[in-house]
């Protein structure tokens, strides 16, 4: 089984970034109850920077461990995936139901030097503009990854095709 590029560790830490600063406005809604006193100011001032903290150090475990347990792996028949912190999820996708394979770069990846792999397969939609992933997601592999990982799929496909026939 394969691992990520480096750089899947700042994609994973940014999601978690997004995700804990957005969880924040609910936990400072909730925290002010506890901080309307007269030392309010020093008390909140402590409370951000104590939260700042947990975030920053919440989102390095999670980055390290989505990093560690997101493996892939091409074999002769198939894709495989194996992904997953607590709940495993393992994937598995026969060559022939693939339809596309597409290389992405986003402002991080360019930055960084990877690519995102999504591999499109038959009856499983992929809409990039509402932030959906493809049933062959590959978050980050180096540029030179990708187009191996590219033309090794579509020869995969076209020799899977030309023996069907019609």
């Amino acid at each position: 089984m394969k691992q990520l590029h480096l750089g899947a560790r700042w994609l994973f830490r940014i999601g978690a970034y997004w995700v804990l600063v957005f969880l924040s406005f609910f936990v400072t809604v909730f925290l002010m109850s506890f901080f309307l006193s007269e030392g309010f100011t020093f008390s909140l001032a402590r409370a951000i920077l104590i939260y700042i903290i947990i975030i920053l150090i919440v989102g390095e475990i999670y980055a390290r461990l989505a990093y560690s347990f997101w493996f892939y792996e091409f074999t002769p028949s198939q894709l495989r995936f194996e992904r997953g912190i607590i709940w495993k999820k393992y994937t598995n996708i026969p060559y022939e139901r693939i339809q596309n394979v597409d290389i992405t770069r986003g402002i991080v990846a360019r930055i960084l030097g990877f690519s995102t792999v999504n591999i499109q397969t038959a009856g499983f939609s992929y809409t990039p503009n509402r932030n959906a992933f493809a049933e062959g997601y590959i978050p980050a592999v180096s540029v030179e990854e990708a187009e191996k990982i590219r033309e090794f799929v579509i020869k995969k496909v076209s020799k899977k095709g030309r023996s069907q026939g019609l």
